[in-house]
């Protein structure tokens, strides 16, 4: 039997210096913006549960919402919510086999990023 030689590559072990390609950028932002999402998950019910209590919790919340810090919390909420929106349909359309070629990742990683960007600005802009 011929023993298998092992190749001696450069290890680079720090995560700090390691550039990752978009395909794995948009993979692990889908991840974190699905636990971000989870995480907000019980606000988002409280607040709708204050929203159809009664017209005075309504108006409460809605005051509440109008202040700066809300509005920039809940752009970044619009930042995961979309990016996991559009980056689910991505990697579903790669489980049928759509744009599995590296190229077409990459391609589609970035219009993941644009029309994640795009929705941002537009919400942004929508609440501001």
């Amino acid at each position: 039997m011929k023993k298998i030689q092992a190749k001696n590559r450069p290890k680079n072990l720090n995560l700090l210096t390691i550039r990752l390609p978009i395909n794995a950028v948009v993979s692990i932002l889908h991840r974190a913006s699905g636990v971000f999402l989870f995480l907000a998950l019980p606000l988002f019910l409280l607040a709708f549960q204050a929203s159809v209590h009664s017209a005075k919790s309504y108006a409460e919340l809605a005051d509440l919402l109008d202040g700066w810090f809300i509005k920039l919390v809940l752009i970044g909420l619009s930042w995961a919510f979309f990016h996991h929106f559009f980056a689910g349909i991505r990697h579903l359309l790669q489980d049928v086999h759509w744009m599995t070629s590296l190229q077409k990742a990459r391609f589609s990683s970035r219009v993941v990023l644009w029309l994640v960007g795009f929705s941002v600005l537009t919400f942004a802009v929508c609440i501001w």
